[in-house]
């Protein structure tokens, strides 16, 4: 019987994309994003609230990430839910985050503060 576990959020990121480094030594991007639901409730009243996502990106995705993203960027990922699980204090414990497979920004590089930087094609 097919299967299907794919996710497709657009949101902010919370911080700075960090690099990591498993015990094997493969490096990849974690990162979290929060997407905003907004609604009325019944009184008319507006009502805000945050899902936060963790986020692992591997591969050159990750390097993407990494050199490119940072806290607040808008950004649509598309990946798979992952729940880890783990032993703490004798209790089980379990983690959901999501494995990135694309990631595209939605909003604008920010301005480069030191306009000296820029130089016209050929110099």
């Amino acid at each position: 019987m097919p299967s299907l576990n794919r996710l497709q959020i657009i949101g902010r990121l919370g911080k700075d994309p960090e690099e990591k480094m498993t015990k094997k030594g493969t490096k990849y991007a974690y990162f979290s994003v929060a997407v905003d639901r907004q609604w009325k409730d019944g009184d008319g009243k507006p009502q805000k609230e945050t899902d936060w996502f963790n986020v692992e990106a591997w591969g050159r995705l990750g390097e993407i990430c990494l050199e490119y993203l940072s806290k607040g960027r808008l950004i649509f990922l598309e990946g798979r839910l992952n729940t880890d699980r783990y032993e703490k204090d004798g209790e089980i414990k379990y983690f959901t985050k999501v494995i990135a497979r694309q990631m595209q920004m939605l909003d604008y590089q920010p301005q480069i503060e030191d306009e000296s930087e820029i130089s016209a094609p050929g110099e």
